[in-house]
């Protein structure tokens, strides 16, 4: 679901800015670059898809942070009412209360995805044009997917080695905030969760940068880059790689192209 939320914001903002000039983001002399489009697009994109996701990730983290008595009721016999879901979902008195840590979220996600998307459609278009200039285009769906997939690792990479420093400082605010909530027994009192708490209790993504420079230098801003730049790459280049050869395929088959 926020996969569809994100792609549907992204490639109708994409296509709609397109359209607002003949030449824009197309030639040099455009107002708008392509890229600064791109980044924009998926910007708007993930504070769309940041909405459906962080309720999801408000409840689920409130739900991991209940802990039953020892003589609770145990498998088949439970009802719903007992499952650690309903029992979140019963502290929260107001809808508003659900979309706690949606800042905080977003600036997680947000430079990652404006880096990411505006190099992958220059990496895949570039890719494309070098491939039809030496003859070598093919326009199958492998191509589509090979080209989609490398162009989408590549440039998940590095936004991902990038913005490490920011998935650093993440971390580290979740964690205080976890160790500065009240005991998980009692639960109305952490009803917020660990996301809620980092909104609530905030002690500043400058001032744990620093704490992290002190402690370690500039390589504990960058500790984790290379596993997660990795990690990026290759779901990265899946995910694109699957949704860009998928639509080219319905659009084919929307056309009569595909049997």
């Amino acid at each position: 679901m926020v996969a569809g939320v994100f792609f549907t914001t992204y490639e109708a903002l994409k296509s709609g800015l397109m359209k607002v000039s003949p030449t824009l983001g197309r030639s040099q002399n455009s107002l708008v670059p392509e890229p600064i489009i791109n980044s924009a697009a998926s910007s708007i994109a993930e504070l769309a898809a940041c909405l459906v996701l962080t309720p999801a990730e408000v409840i689920k983290q409130n739900a991991q942070m209940i802990q039953r008595p020892a003589g609770s009721t145990k498998g088949m016999h439970r009802s719903f009412k007992d499952s650690p879901t309903y029992q979140t979902l019963e502290t929260f008195k107001k809808p508003s209360q659900l979309l706690r840590g949606y800042t905080a979220l977003a600036a997680r996600n947000l430079p990652f995805t404006a880096m990411q998307f505006p190099a992958y459609e220059h990496l895949k278009k570039s890719t494309h044009t070098r491939r039809q200039e030496k003859g070598t285009a093919t326009g199958t769906l492998t191509e589509t997917a090979t080209v989609t997939a490398i162009s989408a690792g590549s440039a998940g990479s590095f936004a991902a080695l990038i913005t490490t420093p920011v998935d650093v400082v993440k971390t580290r605010m979740m964690l205080s905030a976890s160790e500065e909530s009240p005991d998980v027994g009692q639960q109305k009192k952490s009803s917020l969760g660990s996301i809620a708490k980092e909104a609530a209790c905030r002690k500043g993504s400058l001032a744990v940068a620093r704490e992290v420079l002190s402690e370690s230098g500039v390589k504990g801003l960058f500790r984790g880059g290379s596993l997660r730049s990795a990690w990026t790459a290759l779901g990265s280049g899946l995910y694109l790689g699957v949704y860009e050869s998928g639509r080219v395929w319905l659009g084919e088959w929307r056309n009569g192209k595909v049997a």
